[in-house]
């Protein structure tokens, strides 16, 4: 199933989020907002409306106006992001329901109703100060993660890679001599360990990045990434484990992107052809801009977007 990318520009009445149809198998929507683009205070407002009173709540418990921004912009983002997803009924944003897996992984709970049928629908959601994001997939758990490209460590690297990372990992970081390239290459693998155990359901407490082993290898497929579809070889993303296998997967697709020139995105899906054998199928990826109920802009495809890593096709 493909989806047409469109930019759509709502009036100031805000009407309802437009629905689209639901990502195909094997594909990946990537929606981020950035929290400096809204300026608002009646969009923000209209934000808040859509949050339950326990969101609501803990958004103004926040201290400082930039953390309450952000956290609004978050629980903001998942809901209108989930409600435009076609289904049998249309869907509200304020009418939607969470709850937390035992490892605290956000899922949405559904009403049940002989009426309606649940989505096969996985989300994930990251954030930084400049940069908000929400991952969506069918039938298969998502984990995403974005950081700035130039966030600073307080610590030194290879010190912290040491505490956090397998030794593999530390031994690659430990070669790169030139420092800013070393620090770049610290928060790629850090967002890809992050999305892995997110993808998972377990995050960081119960799967320490210590216990597994990002890696990198040349694949014989190639990627679509350039406008006019212009093509480049693809390195593939493969998880080993440090010392417990069962303790994991490697069943995942990974992408490593640098998204808006500011920033890197991690996303990992778990996907099972990989099990059978089908490995190197490239995720299908739909990136988007936007600031809810004012623009939507599809940016796959243009220098927006860059892959880095994975096997990738927009």
């Amino acid at each position: 199933m493909n989806i047409r990318c469109c930019q759509r520009n709502f009036s100031s009445a805000l009407p309802p989020l437009v629905p689209i149809q639901l990502p195909s198998p094997r594909e990946t929507h990537f929606w981020y907002i950035l929290p400096d683009e809204v300026k608002s205070v009646a969009l923000l407002n209209r934000y808040s409306e859509l949050l339950s009173p326990c969101e609501r709540e803990n958004v103004n418990r926040m201290s400082g106006d930039q953390l309450k921004k952000r956290a609004l912009l978050a629980r903001a983002l998942v809901r209108t992001t989930i409600a435009r997803y076609q289904t049998n009924c249309e869907i509200n944003p304020r009418s939607l329901k969470f709850r937390k897996n035992i490892y605290g992984k956000p899922e949405v709970e559904w009403h049940k109703d002989d009426n309606f049928s649940p989505p096969p629908l996985h989300f994930n959601i990251s954030h930084t100060s400049s940069m908000i994001a929400c991952g969506v997939t069918i039938n298969a758990p998502i984990g995403i993660d974005v950081e700035e490209k130039q966030r600073k460590l307080k610590n030194d690297i290879i010190a912290f890679a040491q505490r956090y990372f397998s030794p593999y990992e530390v031994k690659l970081l430990t070669s790169i001599s030139e420092p800013e390239v070393r620090r770049q290459e610290f928060i790629k693998l850090w967002t890809l360990k992050e999305a892995y155990v997110k993808a998972l359901g377990k995050g960081f407490s119960a799967m320490p990045f210590k216990t597994f082993t990002i890696q990198f290898r040349t694949s014989t497929l190639r990627h679509f990434h350039l406008p006019g579809n212009s093509v480049s070889e693809a390195s593939e993303v493969i998880v080993e484990s440090s010392n417990d296998p069962g303790n994991l997967t490697n069943n995942c697709l990974f992408a490593l992107l640098e998204v808006a020139g500011s920033h890197y995105a991690a996303i990992c899906v778990e996907n099972d052809e990989i099990v059978r054998g089908e490995a190197n199928t490239p995720m299908k990826l739909t990136v988007r801009k936007t600031i809810p109920f004012v623009e939507d802009v599809c940016v796959s495809g243009t220098d927006a977007v860059l892959p880095l890593r994975g096997i990738i096709e927009q």
